[in-house]
């Protein structure tokens, strides 16, 4: 019999955080969960877990400081925010602090689940491609999630990375933000789903990438079609 996979709720709301918990047991997970700040992050850095369900507005200490401790000790851990339906400054905010994706309260249970099932179907397969990556003044550890510009080291999450893998492999032809959340983010095809995770990570990514964001020479923008990487020296392509 295969392993459960391990689910870590924190949610200071309680009939959430029960419901939920119920919920992802019925579904063959691992579930343990915490309703404030502190001890959610004290079970985040101690566990081990497959995927943090995380909410925003806690007691004691936020769920955006929770995200920024665990990004400082560990890029590869999968996380979804909750988040106040509508709350775009906080979803912006979460994303750049490196969260995978977020579901907005109210949410849908069979939404939520099929965005947990995503995230982590595509952070359980093994980063593939080169080990490193020429991206104009950039050059990318891919392995060790860093990239280094000069003497200046610039830490990536594995979903950062896992983006710009997909996007070198695809180098010739723009990809668009569909194909992203089938490839990357493990979402089926046409479900449906309305998300704006790739803008936001699209939009970070820029900020680490270029020398100019509002001028970019690496990651460039399809008008309507979707975004292209070019790799090599001085943003051409190699």
């Amino acid at each position: 019999m295969s392993k459960r996979q391990r689910l870590l709720i924190i949610e200071d709301e309680e009939p959430i955080r029960v419901g939920l918990t119920d919920l992802f047991v019925f579904h063959g997970f691992a579930v343990e969960s915490a309703a404030d700040g502190p001890t959610g992050l004290n079970l985040a850095l101690t566990g081990t877990f497959d995927l943090i369900l995380l909410d925003l507005m806690l007691p004691g200490l936020d769920g955006f400081a929770i995200c920024d401790r665990v990004r400082v000790v560990d890029r590869a851990q999968p996380i979804i925010m909750l988040t106040a339906l509508g709350a775009d400054e906080d979803i912006i905010r979460g994303l750049k602090l490196g969260a995978d994706d977020y579901v907005a309260k109210p949410f849908s249970i069979t939404e939520l689940v099929l965005r947990v099932q995503a995230v982590l179907r595509r952070s359980q397969g093994a980063l593939a491609g080169a080990p490193s990556l020429r991206l104009g003044d950039l050059t990318l550890d891919t392995a060790n999630l860093v990239g280094c510009r000069g003497a200046v080291q610039i830490p990536f999450t594995r979903r950062e990375v896992a983006i710009i893998q997909y996007l070198a492999a695809h180098g010739e032809r723009p990809v668009s933000r569909d194909e992203l959340l089938t490839k990357v983010w493990g979402y089926s095809r046409g479900c449906g789903i309305e998300t704006r995770t790739v803008d936001i990570h699209i939009a970070k990514l820029r900020r680490k990438l270029e020398t100019d964001p509002a001028a970019p020479r690496v990651l460039l923008t399809v008008r309507g079609v979707g975004y292209r990487l070019l790799v090599g020296a001085d943003g051409e392509a190699s």
